[in-house]
């Protein structure tokens, strides 16, 4: 447990969850959920992170789902502030790492106007998880010099803006969160840019999770190989030449372009 230093009264905690899996939190992040008065937690966070919370500690969803938000952010710093104000020890808890596309800035920025301490506690995201799953590195000596995460979530009727010439540079691992939805314009994109259409892709659903599944494929059939995928699934894109199909041995289950099921050592290479 947190001594009254690490967690006083009045204090908030953004915590990372990790990527879903329990065991995958940091102790830090453990001790501070299970002091934790109220909890305000994110959609992607699961039930074997919020059975660590006290029996006493209220629980509050303020989840937000791709065209679903249950509530508005600024309700949101709304609601931690109340719960700070009035003594109790917050901590908000959010999928992955709070700062890698977490609104952490958001969030700190309105406490700490306020007067409120307010402190981050970071967590594996699930680029990590999912490279650690598959068996692959995020970066390979040689041919990915680089890693850069981006989100394809955009405003409905939005185009994605990024700086796809620079995406599109082939030295690199490219981690798209978010992805599902915009899957078919992020290939389209990448490719117009100069990326190779037979660069390998690795989708990565519910990284971490029991029901994890990996689909493997080229760039150019990205499109397809999403349709399988649910849209309540979190769902991670990794593309490059260092998400091939791993040389050692690995058992987790996936789907390659073909369609047929099962294990990274046996799926060919896009």
């Amino acid at each position: 447990m947190p001594s009254s230093v690490d967690f006083a009264p009045g204090t908030v905690w953004l915590v990372g969850a990790g990527p879903g899996d329990p065991d995958l939190l940091t102790r830090k992040a453990e001790r501070l959920i299970a002091a934790a008065d109220v909890v305000f937690y994110d959609a992607l966070v699961g039930p074997g992170v919020l059975a660590l919370a006290s029996a006493t500690a209220e629980r509050v969803s303020v989840g937000k789902r791709s065209g679903r938000h249950s509530k508005a952010q600024g309700s949101i710093n709304d609601l931690i502030l109340a719960a700070a104000r009035a003594g109790l020890r917050v901590v908000r808890l959010k999928g992955g790492d709070p700062s890698i596309f977490g609104r952490s800035a958001e969030e700190v920025a309105h406490l700490t106007a306020q007067g409120v301490p307010v402190h981050i506690c970071p967590g594996i995201t699930a680029a990590s998880a999912a490279a650690a799953s598959s068996g692959i590195s995020l970066t390979l000596r040689g041919l990915a010099r680089s890693l850069t995460f981006v989100t394809a979530h955009a405003r409905q009727g939005d185009t994605i803006d990024l700086d796809w010439p620079a995406l599109a540079r082939p030295n690199g691992t490219l981690a798209v969160y978010m992805g599902r939805a915009a899957a078919g314009e992020v290939a389209t994109r990448l490719i117009a840019a100069g990326r190779a259409p037979a660069t390998p892709v690795l989708i990565v659903v519910n990284a971490s999770l029991p029901q994890e599944r990996c689909i493997r494929g080229r760039l150019s059939a990205l499109a397809f190989l999403v349709q399988t995928i649910s849209d309540d699934d979190p769902t991670l894109l990794l593309i490059g030449e260092a998400v091939r199909t791993p040389e050692c041995g690995h058992s987790v289950p996936l789907i390659v372009a073909d369609g047929s099921e099962g294990c990274a050592a046996q799926a060919a290479n896009p």
